[in-house]
């Protein structure tokens, strides 16, 4: 279990910048052990990510730094929970990509994963496989359809895009001429009561761009809606 945070802001305001703050805050339900951010400055995707709980993180770092040039914040976030390490922490990316995952992959043994995936990971972090995915402009949801994924992906030229398929959760709202992304609604409930949460569809890319706001794009893949069926046993 671990919680992924996605903003695109438009001109956001102090208050702004207050919301995406306890986003991380209240995330960090989600997991302790470490925390993440990736954000677009100067046309690439920058990075930093420590072992530390997200209250700390927020402390740390003067979240008015994380805005690019145009005014704007495009910005993914993550709070990992480990049942290992706090090594090969999220976000995983490059200059033009980031990616943060809630989910697992795989549970074959690293040395096993170029065999298995084809791809050859810097990492330990399955989470890693996306990237490579992504890279080979392969779709993650039908290359990994029998993992569990929650995503949000950020790139170097302002674009996110996130989306799950029925083994995890996601929700977003839209939010001061933007949207914010978090894993659960209570955590968008709780960093600002006035934002209504939607849970992510299964099995669909949600894509946000400056010329077309948000596009869907369903997946023609057969995936069982666990959230789904959670939601209506409560």
């Amino acid at each position: 279990m671990c919680g992924i945070i996605g903003v695109y802001l438009i001109k956001p305001t102090l208050d702004d910048i207050g919301v995406i703050e306890q986003l991380f805050i209240q995330s960090k339900v989600r997991g302790l052990h470490a925390t993440g951010v990736s954000y677009v400055k100067n046309d690439r995707v920058v990075t930093i990510k420590e072992p530390i709980p997200a209250d700390e993180f927020v402390k740390k770092y003067n979240f008015l730094d994380f805005i690019n040039e145009d005014g704007n914040i495009y910005l993914i976030g993550h709070c990992r929970y480990s049942t290992s390490d706090i090594e090969y922490n999220q976000p995983i990316s490059d200059n033009n990509v980031s990616i943060v995952h809630n989910g697992v992959i795989t549970q074959e043994l690293p040395e096993k994963w170029f065999d298995i995936y084809g791809y050859k990971c810097e990492t330990r972090n399955d989470s890693e496989l996306l990237l490579h995915s992504l890279s080979n402009d392969n779709s993650p949801l039908i290359e990994f359809i029998n993992s569990s994924i929650s995503v949000c992906e950020l790139y170097s030229d302002k674009t996110l895009r996130f989306y799950r398929n029925g083994k995890r959760p996601l929700h977003y709202s839209s939010y001061g001429g933007g949207y914010i992304i978090a894993s659960t609604k209570d955590i968008i409930l709780r960093s600002n009561s006035g934002i209504y949460p939607i849970s992510v569809e299964n099995s669909v890319y949600y894509l946000i761009d400056e010329y077309n706001g948000i596009s869907l794009f369903k997946v023609d893949v057969k995936s069982i809606d666990l959230q789904e069926i959670c939601d209506v046993k409560k």
